[in-house]
């Protein structure tokens, strides 16, 4: 079927595969750029008022599937086609070309050497004595060798055609795997207070699991910026031992197939205490437009809610900035410190209660990710070794005895120069005469 055949060609053909591989780099590369997963709404407010590009608005980002890309069914589709392409390539050249190259081919005449990328004849006084010479001298220097009576075929590196195998296959398993985790794969983003637990259920709504954040710590320099924070959890399996882990940035916790990564930090709650009342734990929430990470809350002064402050803080240390409805600033007040009179009341802060921003995913693919890269790097680097093949003949009858040739030929698949380099060493350790 001529069709059939000139379409598996054009499939398994290197520009393809090179082509597919840009355009997959370059919808990664969009990836990282254009926020993902996120409402539908924000696409529509963000991108509705300022087009991508001056072109594309949030309604036409939504149906391209620019809001989730490594899920959409244009970017699961140049996967599959790279993953049939690498298949098929390995099929019609790769594993044809192994095939060939564990298979000895056996040169009888001398001018079927003439025809090799490399070929040299020397004059022997001893033919068969030169030909055990060149076998042992090879074997030597790690070379397998076929010896017959007046012929040897000789090769060395023939792992290294494994190489390029190992490298569609381990393409293959990571293209296969990262499909799988953009379908099947969880992903849920959460802020935890400490004390608060987070229930994880399986798909028939059972408990799978509860995390509980014991303690959440943040670590800072000199100058107050955030060097490191890190969480304290208690993992509780039903029916199951409690155990207790530390996560931290760039040290997440696994756990039975699911990874919690230590992602960000907030602030939940602060505990005030006006006049001589009980102390009030009040929850915080973030106000964007008064800066990237300020936190804060309205606070009334009077009991009928009349007089109200702003209360913001950009870190659990403090201090807390106490402004009029006018936007005057009436104070400042440090966690656990003095009370100060704002609007003729004692106000305090006894604490700010800090949030742990962890990130749950299950990627069921990251086994197989893993190992696609193994093996793609393994055969990378076999891949870098080179196959050499090289035959010996003697000159057939009739010959003079004290004058026979011996006649080298030789192959190469990478660096012929210095192939070409090491063969007449090769051939000057040969008991005989050059002539």
């Amino acid at each position: 079927m001529p069709a059939l055949r000139r379409l598996f060609a054009l499939l398994s053909d290197l520009r393809l595969a090179i082509l597919l591989l840009l355009l997959i780099a370059g919808a990664s590369a969009l990836g990282t750029i254009l926020p993902q997963n996120e409402a539908p709404d924000l696409y529509l407010e963000r991108f509705n008022a300022d087009p991508w590009l001056g072109l594309i608005d949030g309604k036409q980002m939504l149906q391209l599937q620019l809001d989730s890309i490594y899920s959409s069914v244009w970017f699961l589709s140049l996967l599959a086609w790279l993953g049939l392409a690498l298949i098929l390539c390995s099929w019609r050249r790769q594993w044809p070309a192994l095939i060939a190259t564990t298979r000895w081919i056996d040169y009888r005449q001398p001018r079927q050497l003439s025809k090799l990328a490399l070929a040299e004849s020397i004059r022997c006084s001893d033919g068969e004595s030169a030909l055990d010479m060149l076998s042992s001298q090879l074997q030597k220097q790690g070379w397998q060798v076929q010896r017959h009576e007046d012929r040897l075929a000789a090769r060395r590196g023939v792992i290294g055609k494994v190489g390029p195998l190992l490298v569609h296959t381990g393409l293959v398993l990571l293209l296969i795997g990262a499909a799988w985790g953009a379908l099947s794969g969880n992903r849920l983003e959460r802020f935890l207070a400490p004390g608060r637990a987070l229930d994880l259920l399986d798909p028939s709504g059972n408990n799978r699991l509860s995390l509980t954040l014991e303690s959440f710590a943040i670590e800072r320099d000199p100058a107050g910026r955030t060097e490191q924070f890190r969480s304290t959890l208690r993992l509780d399996p039903p029916g199951g031992p409690s155990e207790q882990r530390m996560i931290s940035v760039n040290h997440p916790l696994r756990y039975r197939g699911m990874t919690v990564y230590q992602a960000d930090w907030s602030l939940a709650a602060i505990t005030v205490q006006i006049g001589k009342s009980p102390q009030l734990q009040l929850p915080l929430r973030s106000f964007p437009e008064l800066g990237e990470q300020i936190w804060g809350l309205v606070l009334p002064t009077r009991p009928d809610g009349s007089e109200p402050v702003l209360m913001s803080t950009s870190s659990e240390q403090g201090p807390v900035q106490v402004f009029d409805a006018d936007g005057s600033l009436l104070g400042n007040l440090r966690p656990g410190g003095a009370s100060t009179e704002i609007k003729g009341l004692p106000l305090r802060v006894a604490e700010i209660m800090p949030a742990s921003g962890l990130l749950l995913k299950r990627d069921p693919g990251v086994p197989l990710v893993y190992a696609g890269f193994a093996i793609t790097l393994l055969g990378g680097g076999l891949s870098l070794i080179a196959t050499r093949q090289l035959w010996a003949v003697l000159d057939p009858p009739p010959f003079q005895p004290s004058n026979r040739k011996l006649h080298i030929g030789g192959l190469c698949n990478r660096n012929l120069a210095g192939f070409a380099a090491e063969l007449p060493i090769l051939i000057s350790r040969v008991d005989g005469s050059h002539g």
